[in-house]
């Protein structure tokens, strides 16, 4: 899932988000080049806390955690001749819920596509994203699935994820998803995870949708 927003998107609660300085960038990491236009248009392409409606939420804009790799043996997508010019994230919290918001700003509308083509699509990127998923559990959480969801193509590149986990508490066991939104048109990248009690998914499916629409009519690189 730094990766750029679509590598970051499927481990954003577990392992952050992308890349480091261009100057010392390792090989697998895309080059950072902020500029204030296009880091205006990610802040402005997340999360805010009028999108969610109800009271009781928490949380805000964060610093974006630009750290983290995606990797597993026999898969390393390139990510070096990318250039990410903007980035914002935010989180928000409420009632056992958590949103993540994550906006990426590429230098050219081809860097989308061919970064879309590397992480999403290549079928290693399930795998490896599984097992990265499933390395970040504790001894009280088993991982109950994985998969692709339906989801509307709302952008030229749209797709979801979820992750099943089920939680061992007070002698009691939960299941806990987490759901990836991934959407990408012209030069952005969208991520929204959304953490929740499994017995909410209708809802949050319903959700997810409506903030995905919100967050890309603010699209403006």
């Amino acid at each position: 899932m730094p990766r750029t927003a679509f590598a970051a998107a499927f481990v954003a609660l577990v392992v952050g988000l992308p890349a480091g300085a261009a100057a010392s960038a390792p090989p697998n990491r895309p080059q950072i080049r902020f500029n204030s236009t296009d880091q205006a248009a990610a802040r402005a392409a997340v999360l805010r806390r009028a999108d969610l409606g109800s009271a009781g939420w928490t949380g805000g804009t964060v610093k974006p955690n630009l750290s983290s790799t995606l990797s597993c043996p026999g898969y390393k997508p390139k990510q070096s001749d990318l250039v990410l010019t903007g980035a914002a994230e935010a989180d928000f919290h409420h009632a056992g819920i958590e949103i993540r918001s994550i906006a990426q700003v590429l230098k050219t509308r081809s860097m989308v596509a061919r970064d879309w083509k590397r992480t999403v699509v290549d079928p290693r990127a399930f795998a490896c994203l599984r097992s990265m998923l499933s390395k970040q559990l504790t001894a009280n959480e088993r991982l109950v699935s994985f998969r692709k969801l339906a989801f509307p193509r709302l952008a030229q590149y749209a797709g979801a994820y979820r992750l099943l986990i089920a939680v061992r508490t007070q002698g009691q066991r939960v299941l806990v998803m987490v759901d990836v939104v991934v959407i990408g048109r012209s030069r952005t990248e969208l991520t929204l995870t959304v953490a929740a009690p499994f017995a909410a998914r209708a809802g949050i499916s319903q959700a997810e949708v409506r903030l995905a629409r919100g967050l890309l009519a603010r699209v403006r690189a």
